[in-house]
């Protein structure tokens, strides 16, 4: 499967530039990482949380857990993480458990962890199990230039 099409025609229409790294099927962001021979601090996992009025999408380093009190405490309670389904429905054009960190294309208000953040460059889910999206600093804050942004996670 290649990028899939909500991201890619949004990355088009907003000149946002990446490179495609293609790897080995994998089904975790850590071993898409070691696949990768990339950072988990630089590879962005995105997790969808279910809130009061709908859904966002977190953002933080693959090798990092998400602390959904820190969460809470930042951005309120009620926060949930979404059920597989919730999720399969909302990226719709991905493949399963393979969300990229761009949820802005998807209408989902994004929160980004300040770990992700501080990368001199970052890899994000290109929506399939076998292609990475390579993006500078830069880019990658224009991908999130609406996010929210805090700490929120934990080093493995």
């Amino acid at each position: 499967m290649p990028i899939a099409p909500t991201l890619h025609k949004y990355l088009a229409a907003e000149n946002i530039q990446y490179d495609e790294i293609p790897h080995v099927l994998t089904m975790s962001s850590a071993r898409t990482a070691q696949a990768c021979h990339v950072s988990g601090d630089r590879l962005a996992k995105a997790i969808v949380l279910r809130r009061e009025g709908g859904y966002m999408l977190a953002v933080l380093p693959a090798s990092h857990h998400l602390r959904l009190p820190d969460l809470r405490e930042t951005f309120g309670d009620g926060i949930e993480m979404a059920k597989e389904v919730e999720v399969n429905r909302l990226f719709a054009d991905c493949a399963n458990g393979a969300v990229p960190a761009a949820g802005a294309c998807y209408g989902l208000p994004v929160i980004v962890d300040d770990g992700i953040d501080m990368q001199p460059d970052v890899y994000i889910e290109a929506g399939d199990h076998e292609t990475l999206l390579h993006l500078s600093h830069a880019q990658f804050a224009r991908l999130t230039a609406d996010a929210l942004h805090g700490r929120f996670s934990a080093h493995d």
